[in-house]
Formats: structure tokens, C-alpha cells, sequence
């Protein structure tokens, strides 16, 4: 069970209705964490908001509802609308050296939610486990394509170093964020 799980309608025609909301809602939350980008001058990927509201999308609407929100962003990106970072769009952003960041959003929302979906959203241990293996995906599919464009010697440097704060922050903000919803959930269901 994940949060849109509690809120979701007992009446089966509502459902699509329901899950179609949650997948747009969550794909326009990482277009808006995309908007203020932060350009670092020796590399193509800025710091955004993107990575963490990514994961916290898969954590709240599950393995399922997650990957389509992420998949309607880049969708959404592809056709021209300006989600990406700093508003960004088109094609060539998911060709460019940050295509493999944003594939990678896609299946760490999937791994995040498929977690979130056993409970690993519940406490704090747990539910940073479950962003530091989301971050560990992004950082597989974006790192493996930024090295086509930078290269081995300086993808480390380019596309991991500089974020590992940034990545702790937000690991540290979601490990309180979500136990503490669930908590209120609890709270408000008895």
C-alpha cells in the first residue's frame, strides 16, 4: 500500500479518474523541481530538485502510477514542453549528456515505489535505503550515458562528485518527510 492507496476511491469507476490525476500531478511536481536549475560550469548537469521529487513520486504513487508519471515528464519533455531543467525541452535534452539522468528517473520511481509498495516508506532507516538505491539507479543510467560525452576519465567528477551533498540532503529530507506522513495518516484514520 502506498499514500494515494489511502485516499483512493472504494467505487471502481472512479479509479481511472483517480490514478490518471495522481500520474499528471506527479509528473508536473518534477517538471516544476526541474525549473530552478543550478548550471556548475564544468558540467552539462545542473542541480535540480528533479532526483528528489523523482523518488518521492515512486514512494507516494507506488512502482506502477510512479514509472507512468515519469514517463508522461519525458513525454511531456520530448513533444516540447519546457519541464526539463531550467526549461529545457525536446528530444535532444533525452539524447543529450543528462538522457541517462532522466531515463534513470523512470526506473528508480519504479524501484522506490516497488519498496514503498513493502512498506520501506514506513521509518526512517528504511525509507532512506529506498532513496539510496533510487539515487544508485539514476546515477547507473546517467553516468553510463554521460561518459559517451565526456568520458570515463571525467564522468565521476562531471556527474557524481558535486551532487553527493545535494543527494544527502535530499535522502535526509525524504527519511522525515515520508515516516512523518504516514504517522499523520495514522493518526487521522483512528
Amino acid at each position: 500500500m502506498t499514500a494515494v492507496d489511502v485516499f483512493r476511491p472504494s467505487v471502481r469507476r472512479y479509479s481511472l479518474a483517480y490514478d490518471s490525476t495522481c500520474v499528471v500531478a506527479g509528473s508536473l511536481l518534477v517538471a516544476l523541481s526541474a525549473q530552478v536549475a543550478i548550471p556548475l560550469p564544468f558540467s552539462p548537469v545542473p542541480i535540480t530538485g528533479q532526483t528528489l521529487a523523482a523518488l518521492l513520486i515512486g514512494a507516494l504513487l507506488g512502482r506502477r502510477l510512479g514509472a507512468y508519471a515519469l514517463l508522461l515528464y519525458l513525454a511531456e519533455g520530448a513533444i516540447g514542453l519546457p519541464v526539463f531543467a531550467g526549461g529545457g525541452i525536446g528530444l535532444a535534452r533525452l539524447a543529450g549528456p543528462t538522457g541517462g539522468f532522466l531515463a534513470g528517473l523512470v526506473v528508480a520511481a519504479y524501484l522506490v515505489g516497488l519498496l514503498a509498495e513493502r512498506g520501506w516508506d514506513r521509518r526512517p532507516a528504511t525509507t532512506v535505503l529506498a532513496m539510496l538505491f533510487g539515487n544508485v539507479v539514476i546515477y547507473a543510467f546517467g553516468l553510463t550515458w554521460l561518459a559517451r560525452f565526456l568520458g570515463a576519465d571525467h564522468v565521476l567528477a562531471a556527474g557524481l562528485l558535486p551532487f553527493i551533498p545535494g543527494d544527502l540532503l535530499k535522502l535526509a529530507l525524504a527519511a522525515a518527510l515520508l515516516p512523518s506522513g504516514w504517522a499523520l495518516l495514522g493518526r487521522a484514520q483512528k
